[in-house]
C-alpha cells in the first residue's frame, strides 16, 4: 500500500508539470486511479485528455505484467473484416491466470476512425484496442484507453494543400530545409526519432525517407507539428504504440 501512495503523489507531481492549471478534482480523480491499479504518469501509464483521465495501452501492458496475466489471445473477425476498404475488427482475449476461461474485447479500425498519420496500419490499431478492451475487462479498470477513442481526439486535421510549407530551397528530395525542420521538431517536442521516421515514411509511402518528394514531407512535416503543439500528449501515445524497427532514415 506505501508503494501505491508513493506512485500516486509522484504522478501527482508529474501531471502538474505536463499539464498546466489542473482541477482539483482531476488530481484526486488521478490519485485515486494511480493508487488503485499502480499507474504512473511519469512511464506515461495515464494521460489527460478533454477534461478527463485515460489510460494508455503502455500502462495496460504494465498492469498485466505486474498482475501476471496468464496470456493474450488475438484473432481476427473475418466476416467483418475488409481489406480492400482497409476496415478491420479482432477479438482479443485475455487470461488473468491458467483457469479462466477469459475475458473478450472487440477493437475495430478503419480510415475513419484512426490518425491520418496511421493510415495503412489500421489492422495494428484495431489489435490494440482489442487488446486494451479486454485488459480494462479482466483488471476492472473503468476508465477508457486513449487508443480506443480514435482519430475524434486529436486536433482537427487540415487538409494537406493548407499545410504545405512555404516554398523553400531543395536539395534533392525532399529538401535540406524541410528535413532540417522535421528535425527541429524532434527535437523541441523530444519525439523518438525511430517513431517519427517510421510515421514519416508510411505517411508518404516510400521505403525510406530519404525517397520521399519535397511535397510529401512538407505534408507530413505539417501534420506533425500541428498535432505536436496542440496535443503532444495524444501524439506521443500514438507514437508509441507504433513499431520503430522501420528504416526511415533522414
Amino acid at each position: 500500500m506505501k508503494r501505491k501512495k508513493t506512485t500516486g503523489q509522484t504522478s501527482i507531481r508529474a501531471a502538474r508539470r505536463i499539464w498546466n492549471n489542473l482541477s482539483r478534482e482531476a488530481l484526486a480523480r488521478l490519485r485515486e486511479i494511480a493508487t488503485q491499479h499502480d499507474f504512473s504518469v511519469g512511464s506515461g501509464d495515464l494521460i489527460y485528455l478533454n477534461n478527463g483521465w485515460y489510460v494508455t495501452h503502455t500502462g495496460l501492458i504494465g498492469l498485466a505484467r505486474r498482475k501476471r496475466c496468464s496470456g493474450i489471445h488475438v484473432e481476427a473477425v473475418d466476416s467483418l473484416c475488409d481489406s480492400g476498404a482497409s476496415r478491420f475488427v479482432l477479438k482479443a482475449t485475455v487470461y488473468p491466470s491458467k483457469t479462466s476461461s477469459g475475458f473478450v474485447g472487440y477493437g475495430d479500425a478503419d480510415p475513419s476512425n484512426v490518425s491520418f498519420l496511421v493510415h495503412g496500419a489500421e489492422m495494428r490499431v484495431a489489435e490494440t484496442r482489442a487488446v486494451n478492451r479486454a485488459l480494462r475487462k479482466a483488471y476492472g479498470i473503468g476508465i477508457c484507453s486513449v487508443e480506443e477513442i480514435g482519430s475524434g481526439a486529436e486536433p482537427r486535421q487540415a487538409s494537406p494543400e493548407s499545410k504545405k510549407l512555404p516554398p523553400q530551397p531543395t536539395n534533392g528530395h525532399g529538401g535540406r530545409t524541410v528535413r532540417d525542420r522535421l528535425c527541429q521538431l524532434i527535437r523541441q517536442h523530444q519525439l523518438d526519432p525511430n517513431l517519427v521516421k517510421a510515421y514519416a515514411t508510411d505517411f508518404c509511402s516510400v521505403k525510406a525517407l530519404r525517397d520521399a518528394t519535397r511535397e510529401q514531407v512538407e505534408n507530413f512535416v505539417g501534420h506533425l507539428s500541428d498535432w505536436a503543439q496542440k496535443d503532444r500528449n495524444a501524439l506521443l501515445c500514438q507514437l508509441n504504440s507504433y513499431p520503430g524497427q522501420k528504416e526511415g532514415a533522414a
